[in-house]
């Protein structure tokens, strides 16, 4: 991937209904079930994210710990962060979810978007994350969801 690619997604419909799935994506608490990337370790229960401004803890496979502060949020239908180290700023890269309601379950867009970070060291990670990885979230996102259904 080249640096120019810096904003990538993935799509998929789920059987399911939004506010199903936005509730296992709004909780980070259970984002490490259905991780694609697997990256995250864990998330105290708890911290639920209802708004722009909330910021949750995420404790990151090799034990790194990580605030991800909202950025974009509506209830059942978009939830955005930028991840940082606790107490530092964000360098620059984006996790969203999209979730369009239709007939029979949810359209769902997972995009991530490293297009405003800065830090070199930081490019090599940035570019493991590929459509497929996306993908592969959005797969054990609905594995789990519908299994659950």
């Amino acid at each position: 991937m080249e640096d120019t690619e810096r904003s990538i997604s993935a799509t998929r419909f789920i059987a399911v209904p939004a506010g199903e799935l936005f509730e296992l994506i709004a909780d980070p608490s259970q984002q490490p079930r259905w991780d694609g990337n697997n990256n995250l370790s864990s998330a105290a229960p708890g911290q639920r994210v209802r708004a722009v401004g909330d910021v949750f803890v995420m404790t990151n496979v090799g034990d790194r710990v990580r605030e991800n502060h909202i950025v974009e949020f509506t209830e059942g239908r978009r939830i955005a962060w930028r991840p940082s180290p606790v107490g530092e700023p964000a360098p620059g890269h984006l996790w969203r979810w999209e979730l369009e309601p239709t007939t029979g379950g949810t359209f769902v867009r997972h995009s991530y978007d490293w297009s405003e970070l800065t830090d070199p060291a930081r490019f090599e990670r940035a570019r493991a994350n590929t459509p497929e990885t996306l993908r592969a979230s959005l797969d054990r996102l609905a594995a789990l969801a519908e299994g659950d259904a």
